[in-house]
């Protein structure tokens, strides 16, 4: 999960509970769905916050939940917004980025505090929303050191988007000293290097021009003149990106945190070129947009989900400390059947009447909800399925294993390509063949990817096939950590396969892992034995090949004669790939083989 870190005395100054206990705050901060996770490097709260909240990425977003939380601020809350003397012109652009948006924030009083502030959240939000900048990218400028052109269509100040030959302009980047063209930043440049796929093959790349010249190359890296720092008061605020809505809803939680740190925001008006690439060409129009959305909530829902009999003034109430605003759907009705909640602009994460009444649930406090029993006739027990996992899951831990709980949601990379497992093309069914067939895609773990058409982290993109990849994470991130490490997990994989009415096959996995400086097969193959012998099943270990594991000590696992999946010492490049400096035996196969 993402996490954020934060200085707590900041955020006792921004709610104005200035005696608020550690302990305290941190129990408000859990009510809030924002778990701590231990102290960071410099001494703050390190926050764990589910990942829809993106307006929560900043000590003043979280800052603004407290409130609310406590009552001190109600309803909904738009800054008000000066009319704009800035205007971003657009033509040229690379079709492969063809939209932008800004605002400009003065009178600002930034200490370093509030500027790494702005700085995490800028880069939190690069990495969810933005998806790594290649959805959208955010450069924050001083206006002081920019020099506007003459709008086209007004008396205001004008700065242009546009594309540019890689070799052709130059300017300092940010923590360079010399003129450098974008060709030479995305070549030697750390930044340039790291971002250089982002306009891999463009034959133009993204430009912003002030008067003077260039001064931004997005999404890669602003130039040095415009740099922010603790002494700036005004600032420029420009984002480009592939999907005009990402970036305006990025604008807008960057401008409410802004405007939390006393900030005034000015509009500035887009202008796109007749001719500019992209579904707004010829148009026009000013941002930020503070527009709100309204959602349908029914009554007998709220109460139907959470369990509670409210009555109006109730859910007034819930939903204007949750920062909602909230009327009758049917004003002349005797009583409110539905409700009209209106969302801030902020909130991206509320996309349908279930997200409100968790809002609700969240204001009159979870914690406080009486548990009882469903009005039904029967008593709940435990599945076929779950009395399994159970029995495997008590046989794992008697061998000495730590049970694990892991995401079911993994990264593409983490799921094959750090593991050594070729991934299979799109459409292909789950199923490899040819030159994919020999690089292993064919194999335990190997099945087509069940993707998120729009993950909101680059971290969690697919449903991982296999549990080993989780394991070995979880390795990863013990290093310092003392051996052995004895690990396992029951839990969920899936993959692509058209023969399910959901394209989607399921299945519960049991994947271990042995980690130790003498680890070999033969203490894997040791515990499966056991669990194989619980289970009354008879055990073979064939041999096999999978390329997460060394060839020569991997087989197939089988049992009662079916083949359910695989055991093995991992290989040294996967040891390598995960910062390993002991060897690991692991195996993983299908739970339903124990039946």
């Amino acid at each position: 999960m993402p996490t954020v870190d934060i200085d707590p005395d900041e955020l006792r100054e921004l709610t104005g509970y200035a005696d608020t206990g550690d302990d305290e705050l941190k129990d408000d901060l859990f009510n809030l769905g924002l778990e701590y996770e231990g102290e960071s490097a410099e001494g703050g709260f390190e926050l764990e916050f589910a990942p829809d909240r993106l307006d929560r990425l900043s000590v003043e977003g979280i800052a603004r939940s407290l409130r609310y939380q406590y009552g001190d601020d109600r309803g909904v809350y738009v800054p008000s917004t000066n009319d704009a003397e800035w205007t971003i012109e657009v033509d040229g652009t690379p079709e492969e980025r063809p939209y932008v948006t800004g605002a400009v924030v003065r009178g600002l009083d930034f200490d370093e505090s509030s500027l790494d502030s702005l700085i995490q959240l800028q880069e939190k939000l690069h990495a969810t929303m933005g998806r790594q900048r290649a959805k959208g990218a955010i450069g924050v400028h001083d206006l002081t050191m920019l020099k506007g052109g003459s709008a086209k269509d007004s008396a205001g100040k004008s700065i242009r988007y546009t594309g540019v030959d890689p070799e052709s302009e130059e300017f300092v980047p940010l923590e360079g000293d010399a003129a450098m063209t974008p060709a030479e930043v995305l070549a030697e440049h750390h930044i340039g290097v790291e971002y250089a796929d982002l306009v891999e093959g463009w034959e133009t790349v993204p430009a912003i021009y002030d008067s003077i010249g260039l001064f931004s190359f997005p999404p890669v890296i602003n130039g040095k003149r415009t740099e922010v720092t603790t002494d700036s008061r005004d600032l420029f605020i420009e984002m480009t990106g592939t999907d005009q809505w990402t970036i305006d809803h990025m604008l807008s939680i960057v401008c409410y945190a802004l405007d939390a740190r006393g900030g005034t925001i000015e509009a500035v008006e887009v202008s796109y070129a007749d001719d500019a690439p992209g579904e707004y060409s010829g148009r026009s129009f000013v941002r930020p947009d503070f527009g709100t959305k309204t959602k349908t909530v029914a009554h007998d829902r709220i109460e139907t989900v959470l369990g509670v009999e409210l009555d109006e003034r109730d859910v007034a109430d819930l939903a204007e400390r949750s920062g909602l605003g909230v009327s009758r759907a049917d004003p002349d009705a005797d009583e409110a059947e539905a409700y009209e909640v209106e969302i801030p602009p902020y909130r991206v994460d509320v996309l349908h009447p279930i997200d409100v009444i968790d809002d609700l649930g969240r204001a009159y406090g979870f914690n406080t909800l009486e548990p009882r029993y469903p009005d039904v006739s029967t008593v709940g027990g435990r599945s076929d399925r779950s009395k399994l996992e159970r029995a495997a899951r008590n046989v794992l831990v008697g061998l000495g294993f730590e049970d694990l709980l892991n995401f079911y949601m993994i990264s593409e990379a983490e799921n094959y390509e750090r593991l050594n497992v070729s991934q299979p093309e799109p459409g292909s069914g789950g199923r490899a063949n040819g030159a994919n067939r020999e690089q292993g895609s064919d194999v335990v773990g190997g099945g087509e990817a069940v993707t998120i058409q729009e993950p909101y982290s680059e971290d969690y993109t697919m449903l991982r096939s296999w549990a080993l990849p989780s394991i070995m994470l979880v390795l990863e991130n013990n290093t310092h950590r003392s051996y052995p490490q004895d690990l396992a997990e029951i839990g969920l994989a899936a993959e692509v396969d058209e023969s399910e009415n959901t394209n989607v096959a399921e299945h519960r996995t049991v994947a271990a892992a042995v980690a130790r400086h003498d680890a070999t097969y033969e203490d894997a193959k040791a515990r499966l034995q056991a669990i194989a012998a619980n289970f009354d099943k008879e055990l073979t270990t064939p041999p096999a090949e999978h390329p997460t594991f060394i060839d020569g000590r991997t087989a197939a696992v089988e049992l009662d004669g079916e083949t359910v999946g695989v055991i093995g010492e991992v290989h040294p490049e996967v040891l390598v790939e995960h910062d390993l400096e002991v060897p690991v035996a692991a195996f993983e196969f299908r739970l339903d083989a124990l039946e």
